[in-house]
């Protein structure tokens, strides 16, 4: 049982007293952990960071063993520890990807689009707005993405203005009526639409949340999103 592929490291922890067992995220194989042996050394621990991108070869005498990884570095991303919103960033996406993703799933775009996040926030750029996006593409691939394109009650697609909590489906302002207090408030941000303020943003943040939460709760058992995502929230000055 072996393959070679490529992945961005999530996390690693002491194994033993020279080695270190790593999850990485890669493109063909998904979220997957293994031992680098070894990897607790000088020369191989400063490699071992989050966010770092890396060519790892996998080899296990039966496929359900944990297996052993032999990383080769590609692409060091200094710039996520460069500062703290960038470095909660990462936490927060190293973070949910190891929650939410099945091991050994395969999530090929997924995989795409968090490369492309990291290199943005590497480069401290404004990545607000396509971090929500990858949070969007996340519930998708858990399976549940959000439907925001006609209202659930009217069918139309003019002044949409909630989200369902319970089907995640847009409503209108003439379709939400007296419910409108339990509906949750559709920021101008999720309907494609040049309104990336804060408020705006931090909206979107909730409705993400909010179904991450639950996804979580149904898929994998988890009480609750991971701490370093709240974290992540009150950098961006979200909820």
């Amino acid at each position: 049982m072996d393959w070679q592929d490529q992945g961005t490291l999530l996390s690693a922890r002491p194994h033993g007293e020279t080695s270190m067992i790593i999850e990485v995220f890669t493109e063909r194989h998904g979220r997957h952990a293994g031992v680098v042996r070894g990897g607790a050394s000088r020369r191989v621990a400063p490699v071992l960071q989050p966010g770092t991108e890396l060519f790892v070869s996998w080899r296990a005498r039966l496929e359900d063993h944990i297996g052993a990884f032999v990383v080769e570095p590609l692409r060091s991303r200094p710039g996520l520890m460069a500062n703290r919103r960038a470095l909660a960033g990462l936490n927060a996406v190293c973070g949910l990807l190891r929650v939410a993703l099945a091991e050994r799933e395969p999530h090929a775009g997924l995989w795409r689009e968090s490369q492309r996040l990291l290199d943005l926030m590497a480069a401290d750029g404004d990545w607000g707005g396509s971090y929500l996006a990858w949070e969007m593409l996340l519930l998708e691939d858990l399976g549940f993405g959000l439907d925001l394109s006609s209202c659930a009650v009217t069918g139309a697609s003019e002044d949409l203005a909630y989200v369902s909590p319970r089907t995640g489906r847009a409503v209108s302002r003439a379709g939400a009526g007296d419910w409108a207090d339990r509906l949750l408030p559709l920021p101008p941000i999720l309907l494609g639409l040049p309104d990336t303020g804060a408020l705006s943003l931090a909206q979107g943040l909730a409705i993400t949340g909010h179904f991450l939460a639950r996804e979580l709760a149904i898929l994998r058992s988890e009480a609750h999103l991971p701490d370093s995502r709240a974290r992540l929230m009150a950098v961006l000055g979200g909820t």
